[in-house]
């Protein structure tokens, strides 16, 4: 399909540049979790300080979620008009300032910053697999897999660190959330570094194709079945990353201990989320990875649920399920798309409506915490989650389109 618009440069791309383009998406994704991950271990300092409770502590961990939902159907609109890469610079530029703003004393700048935080992450979540699909079609799998363990490693690294800084600051958990800021900014520059180098007004956009006039994506059964496997993964993994150490404390476990078994939950993602691409391979067909990627998931809230003491073997288990099944939940994004243009499409329907899901849990659980007065319920609502997160990797790890009619765009 031809429309005019100029094809992206033919000057053969130098080994510095390939390197300078994967750098620059690998430190984009190092951003992308953070910002979340390191509130989960400091939420009770956060409780104390500004005089939130359970209910109103899952509604801020929410926030970002919520913000996911709304903007991602719009990214794809925004990077249509101005080109993929000029708009994740600004996501960076937003996410350091929001991230800032949220750590200044006052109530009302951590729930104002906390919204532009989400909004900032909502953009690079919906186009970074896009611009992957656009600069690695014959290798989307690897590529999609080392970006996400960058994403996991950085989550894990700043739930870890979250109470010792805060430890540090003399209970400072401003300092614990804002310290992240520095890392957008440099992101940003480097983004900024590989526009510079390779970057033209119509080129890089992932939208560079004629709107096909094709069925929505909103009317396509494959596209809900990754929309759903998508959003049960988060569900689970962002209910768990905000509550884990509260989970925990119920059965003893101090919150410096808590905070490192949530960095486990995290860092094992790391190796299971590359161990995974082998499983994967080029294949099409993805119902065996989507399916071993959620059974541990089960198997991990019953382990919490008869045997607690054993709380730092659950919490890995559970990593080694959210870190791989986000691996295969982003590739089946762009492996059941044919055009960078549906992959943009069905990236923000995916991320929407999963993290409208998603967004639900954290508010869930801790109502359901206050509630019952113990974390037990909330144990099996991530058990029942799990269970049906295996029932659809079967539908959308089979090989098809949303769109098969569509002429593959490479």
């Amino acid at each position: 399909m031809t429309t005019g618009v100029p094809a992206r440069s033919t000057v053969p791309a130098t080994a510095g540049r390939a390197a300078l383009k994967l750098v620059a998406v690998l430190l984009v994704a190092s951003c992308l979790r953070p910002a979340l991950t390191s509130v989960g271990p400091v939420l009770d300092l956060i409780g104390a300080d500004a005089g939130l409770g359970n209910t109103a502590l899952g509604v801020l961990g929410a926030l970002p979620l919520l913000a996911f939902a709304l903007l991602s159907p719009l990214v794809h609109l925004l990077s249509r008009r101005f080109g993929a890469d000029p708009v994740i610079l600004w996501a960076m530029a937003a996410l350091a300032a929001g991230t800032a703003l949220r750590s200044l004393p006052g109530l009302a700048w951590l729930w104002a910053g906390t919204v532009v935080v989400g909004g900032a992450i909502a953009v690079g979540n919906v186009l970074v697999p896009a611009v992957v699909k656009r600069d690695h079609p014959g290798d989307l799998s690897r590529v999609t897999g080392i970006y996400t363990a960058v994403m996991t490693g950085f989550a894990a690294l700043a739930s870890g660190v979250a109470v010792p800084i805060a430890a540090a600051t003399g209970g400072g958990w401003r300092w614990s959330l804002a310290v992240w800021a520095g890392l957008a900014l440099v992101a940003a520059a480097v983004w900024a570094m590989r526009m510079r180098d390779s970057y033209t007004p119509t080129a890089l956009s992932v939208e560079t194709e004629a709107a096909p006039r094709d069925r929505p994506m909103w009317k396509s059964a494959t596209a809900w079945q990754v929309t759903l496997f998508m959003g049960l993964q988060s569900t689970t993994f962002y209910l768990l990353a905000t509550w884990l150490p509260a989970i925990e404390a119920e059965h003893g476990v101090d919150a410096g201990t808590a905070g490192w078994h949530l960095f486990l939950y995290h860092a094992v993602g790391i190796a299971s989320g590359l161990a995974v691409i082998a499983v994967m391979g080029r294949k099409a067909d993805q119902r065996a990875a989507s399916v071993l990627v959620s059974v541990p998931m089960v198997a991990a809230m019953a382990g919490m649920l008869w045997v607690p003491g054993w709380a730092v073997v659950w919490a890995v288990l559970a990593g080694i399920s959210a870190g791989s099944a986000i691996v295969v939940a982003l590739a089946l994004i762009g492996l059941r798309t044919r055009t960078h243009l549906h992959t943009t499409r069905l990236s923000g329907m995916a991320l929407s409506v999963g993290y409208v899901l998603a967004a639900i849990g954290p508010v869930a659980a801790g109502w359901l915490a206050d509630y019952s007065g113990t974390w037990t319920p909330v144990l099996v609502l991530v058990a029942v989650l799990a269970l049906a997160q295996v029932y659809v990797a079967l539908l959308a790890g089979r090989d098809r389109y949303t769109h098969p009619e569509a002429a593959a765009i490479r």
